[in-house]
């Protein structure tokens, strides 16, 4: 008995011994941002990722409208059936933002979900999608956001309150090893060589994170690739959000400048008005290039149609 116990203590041990390395976060080589030391910043392209990339619809304080939505003091309390998440602000501020952060950080951070402490970030910070930015964007955008103002005063976050066991945190390192990847969701041999398609696929599945939403989640509550756009439930509760792949479920009824337009105005080809999370989506993207929104819609109507997930 005492031999058995021995061992049960030893495999105990190893397991939570490989459990904490597999689980620990994994950065960006250094030499990963060699890009950065050369790299010149576009902050007319850094701007236009902030808009495609929807940061003002969680960043900006609740219900920040006009001006204010540059102003990315957080605040927000994004419900979900795991529980709540506080969105912190980051603004340039070096106390409430991000202001104290090195690009370093910030590239952690976007592709690695990793937080400048070490910590993992929760995956509702959509770094599943950005991951696939590449690193010259993210310079970018960060150049953009050094450029924002700073807030007044301190925000109010709401503190994130999850129930067991998606509050631990450390189980995320795991999560991270099975899902997180930087590949394409749609290959390159159903788009051909078309760059507009191709700045599409880009936008839709990286920096604008399209498919947080409107991709079903599978077991491990990853997005499933293979109902991609399909359709989903919403996110923070009551609805759906809808299937937007050229199905009959979803935008058979659409034009590619019916979707363009929509993303500019707000308006479905009925002249119903998007709601919900959408309108935020659509007072960010009216801000993007028009052709990545023409880039946006031309991708949605050559995905594989799937019908609603």
């Amino acid at each position: 008995m005492r031999r058995l116990t021995v061992w049960m203590v030893l495999i105990a041990t190893a397991g939570v011994a490989a459990f904490w390395l597999l689980s620990a976060p994994v950065r960006l080589a250094a030499t990963d941002l060699a890009v950065f030391e050369t790299h010149e910043p576009d902050l007319a392209n850094g701007e236009n990722l902030f808009w495609a990339g929807g940061c003002a619809s969680c960043h900006a304080a609740p219900d920040a409208e006009g001006d204010a939505r540059s102003i990315l003091s957080g605040g927000l309390a994004l419900e979900s059936p795991y529980g709540v998440f506080g969105v912190p602000g980051i603004s340039p501020d070096p106390d409430t933002g991000i202001g104290g952060w090195s690009f370093y950080d910030f590239a952690n951070a976007m592709k690695r979900g990793v937080a400048p402490d070490g910590r993992h970030y929760y995956p509702s910070f959509p770094y599943a999608s950005y991951a696939k930015m590449p690193l010259t964007d993210l310079a970018d955008l960060w150049a953009y956001l050094k450029t924002l103002p700073v807030p007044d005063s301190a925000a109010e976050i709401p503190q994130t309150q999850l129930s067991f066991p998606f509050n631990m945190r450390r189980g995320i390192g795991l999560w991270k090893r099975v899902y997180l990847e930087e590949a394409p969701v749609v290959a390159d041999d159903a788009l051909g060589d078309d760059p507009v398609l191709t700045r599409g696929r880009y936008l839709v599945e990286g920096p604008g994170h399209c498919g947080e939403c409107h991709t079903p989640r599978n077991i491990g509550l990853a997005m499933d690739g293979s109902r991609w756009l399909a359709g989903a439930p919403n996110p923070e509760g009551e609805g759906r959000v809808p299937n937007i792949t050229g199905h009959a479920d979803g935008l058979a009824g659409w034009t590619a400048d019916d979707i363009a337009y929509g993303l500019e105005s707000g308006f479905t080809p009925a002249f119903d008005s998007m709601g919900g999370s959408m309108a935020s989506v659509v007072k960010n993207l009216a801000n993007a290039a028009a052709e990545d929104r023409a880039a946006i819609a031309a991708y949605l109507k050559a995905i594989p149609e799937i019908p609603d997930g």
